[in-house]
């Protein structure tokens, strides 16, 4: 695996991965957000990370099962901007004839709930068309003011 960090300006950190468009690399990428999130001083079991991990998770498997192309990987790119207290996550593959749209699933559907995930837990979320496929992002506030966190524990009743 082949992993590249780097610092393009002094106010922005930078995570780009490109990973096997299977559910291990869904996994992996994960798994990477965690590890980086870590390393940018989010604990790894702060809602901050785990809420990073799931967007990841959502956007990552989007792509290895809507935006797959035989012999192609996908890209997870994770930037830290501190001026804005955000984290944007970039998943790319190389899939730009189906653009991802939020689907009003039935209650039986097990399917298409993933981007309502991913609209409740961002502030910011769309799709860039790049030469070759499209880019999924969303953004994640990471101060306790801004940010809709995925808790571990449930919401107080009431």
């Amino acid at each position: 695996m082949n992993l590249e960090i780097s610092t393009p300006r002094t106010d922005a950190a930078e995570l780009v991965q490109r990973l096997s468009a299977t559910p291990l690399g869904a996994r992996l990428a994960r798994r990477l957000t965690g590890q980086q999130l870590v390393s940018w001083g989010c604990p790894y079991d702060s809602d901050q990370n785990r809420t990073a991990q799931l967007l990841v998770s959502e956007l990552a498997s989007n792509a290895v099962t809507h935006g797959r192309v035989p012999g192609r990987d996908f890209e997870l790119r994770l930037r830290l901007l501190p001026q804005e207290d955000t984290l944007r996550i970039e998943v790319s593959d190389a899939r730009g004839d189906r653009a991802p749209r939020l689907r009003d699933g039935g209650t039986e559907d097990e399917h298409g709930r993933g981007l309502v995930v991913v609209l409740v837990l961002s502030a910011r979320w769309g799709v860039t068309e790049r030469t070759v496929g499209k880019t999924v992002w969303a953004e994640l506030p990471l101060s306790p003011g801004r940010r809709r966190p995925c808790r571990r524990t449930p919401a107080p009743e009431g």
